[in-house]
């Protein structure tokens, strides 16, 4: 689950937790090309957020995912019912009104579809509840699924055995659709996830020694993370198009389809499990670090960049004083000269501009005599 601040122990497991670039990179598709690494290094990071789910995930993610599961048993179950499979009164429609189609209904109809709508709207609250740094993507990413469902039903109101003999005017709506959630999940929401992070790595992350940073990077690498966008999105489409496609025909044509509810029913729950994950990791990655994932050009238009620009202040990981080492905006450590007499200061591990000698990469504490990296002077409490 997400790193809250609720205890000792949370901060204990995180500094245990097992690190990115602590595993050893799979060889399995390399050995056979060189060129193939990127494979073997996409299944080793989906491995380590299979483990880091397991391991972190619990009650509240849980009950999520039962949302889900009840929502889309509950939306689909006709057994018993024959209102689904008998293809309704096609007079009466809309959800408004006295005349509306929803209200209907046979009776034990209305109510499962009610208690459907009950579950998706306690899954949706408690997603948001839960992640509030990603609020604002979680809704481009919802709006996205409306239009893809919104794309397959004009589709098959054109064409009710789309995609079979469609026109292209059938196959503009499923592309529109396409290309908008494609626009909201890939240029939208993953780019403020990116840069969040990229944010995130420079100026928490900042290390005179370069093998640790790279490490950092290592260790933030969203590979995995905007694959799952890219498979969430296909089982979205495919769980639409079934919902819709097993329904289409008109009541006398209707030759319902048992096969396709299972295949919308077993693809959605993929597809909300990966949109849950899609949405978790972020924060858990980031942690409290970080008030909203926006983007670079949202956070210059709000003003938030400005603000983030200020120097910050170091302070001793030992008592909490305040250092005389500043990092600056791009997460350079500058801190003053150690040899005697001189006053002059510069970024760690470069050197002394007034006497040319090495700044140190260490610092000691005035107030409590302690010796420790400069870099442990700008520690947070975050997840990763």
């Amino acid at each position: 689950m997400d790193m809250r601040s609720d205890g000792k122990s949370e901060a204990e497991g995180v500094a245990l937790m097992e690190r990115l670039s602590d595993r050893p990179a799979g060889s399995t598709f390399s050995n056979i090309d060189s060129r193939l690494q990127i494979i073997d290094d996409l299944f080793s990071e989906i491995r380590y957020s299979l483990d880091l789910i397991k391991k972190y995930w619990g009650v509240k993610e849980l009950v999520m995912m039962a949302f889900c599961v009840s929502g889309f048993i509950l939306g689909t179950w006709d057994i018993g019912i024959g209102e689904i499979s008998s293809g309704g009164d096609y007079d009466r429609w809309g959800i408004m009104g006295d005349e509306s189609g929803f209200l209907h209904m046979k009776d034990l109809a209305l109510i499962v579809s009610l208690l459907s709508l009950i579950c998706w709207l306690g899954f949706i609250v408690m997603l948001w509840n839960s992640y509030p740094i990603m609020r604002e993507n979680m809704l481009y990413l919802l709006i996205g699924m409306g239009f893809i469902l919104f794309g397959f039903i004009r589709a098959h109101a054109e064409n009710p055995d789309f995609p079979s003999e469609a026109g292209l005017k059938s196959w503009t709506w499923v592309i529109i659709a396409n290309l908008i959630m494609l626009f909201l999940s890939t240029f939208v929401v993953r780019r403020a996830v990116v840069e969040t992070r990229d944010i995130h790595v420079q100026r928490k992350h900042a290390h005179p020694d370069p093998r640790v940073i790279d490490r950092a990077w290592k260790d933030h690498s969203l590979f995995a993370w905007s694959s799952a966008i890219a498979i969430w999105i296909i089982f979205l489409n495919i769980s639409f198009w079934s919902s819709t496609h097993s329904i289409a025909p008109s009541p006398g044509d209707l030759d319902f389809s048992f096969s396709l509810v299972l295949i919308h029913v077993f693809t959605g729950i993929i597809a909300t499990f990966l949109l849950l994950t899609i949405v978790w990791f972020p924060e858990f990655m980031l942690g409290a670090t970080e008030a909203r994932i926006q983007s670079s050009r949202a956070r210059e238009v709000s003003g938030e960049e400005v603000q983030a620009k200020k120097v910050e202040q170091g302070k001793c990981p030992v008592c909490n004083q305040n250092t005389s080492a500043t990092m600056d905006e791009e997460g350079g450590i500058t801190i003053p000269c150690e040899i005697e007499g001189c006053r002059g200061k510069g970024i760690v591990g470069s050197e002394c501009k007034e006497c040319g000698s090495k700044i140190p990469t260490r610092l000691v504490c005035i107030n409590c005599g302690s010796n420790t990296p400069v870099g442990g002077h700008f520690g947070r409490v975050e997840a990763w």
